[in-house]
């Protein structure tokens, strides 16, 4: 399995007791969808590495009680702190056509309903504060964000992001 084909499901964030439990926190939308989760796919380098779940206990704020199937120590588990954890992309819940998953707008054309065609999205930026789609336009990474009132629509079928952007917005990121 390859990042390629999946999505950064959360991270484990520390270890919890001395038997080899942890505390995950997913950064998804809807973390109940995935308590009764059987496995997840962890980052050791290069390389996602399938790890069966023994049990998974919902707690506060998008973290969950997590065991893995024969990690029954502290010193086990330990090493995979700060490790991400990730799903395969079909393991994702099917959406309505008006609805979209952000890893999907990477390589979509930004359309501004002002400036006409822009580029392509190459990144998507995941933060605490706000998403950003991250674009290049004119040799420049241009970040808009992710808010109802800048993206107008998505056409997944055209592949296609069409945006009313903040007057100058781009022009910021063109000054030297």
């Amino acid at each position: 399995m390859n990042k390629d084909n999946c999505y950064q499901l959360g991270h484990i964030a520390k270890v919890h007791g001395l038997h080899g439990e942890v505390l995950l926190v997913l950064d998804v939308d809807y973390p109940d969808d995935y308590e009764g989760l059987g496995h997840v796919f962890v980052e050791n380098g290069n390389r996602l590495v399938p790890y069966i779940l023994e049990h998974m206990v919902p707690q506060p704020n998008n973290r969950f009680l997590a065991k893995f199937e024969e990690f029954d120590h502290v010193d086990k588990v330990k090493p995979m702190v700060g490790s991400a954890l990730y799903l395969p992309v079909t393991a994702l819940p099917e959406l309505d056509d008006d609805q979209y998953y952000f890893h999907e707008l990477v390589d979509f054309l930004v359309v501004d309903e002002e400036l006409g065609e822009l580029g392509k999205v190459k990144v998507i930026y995941d933060m605490e504060t706000q998403d950003l789609i991250g674009m290049e336009y004119k040799d420049r990474e241009v970040l808009i964000p992710l808010k109802d009132e800048i993206i107008q629509k998505v056409d997944k079928a055209e592949k296609k992001v069409f945006c009313r952007l903040p007057e100058g917005l781009v022009d910021i990121y063109l000054e030297d």
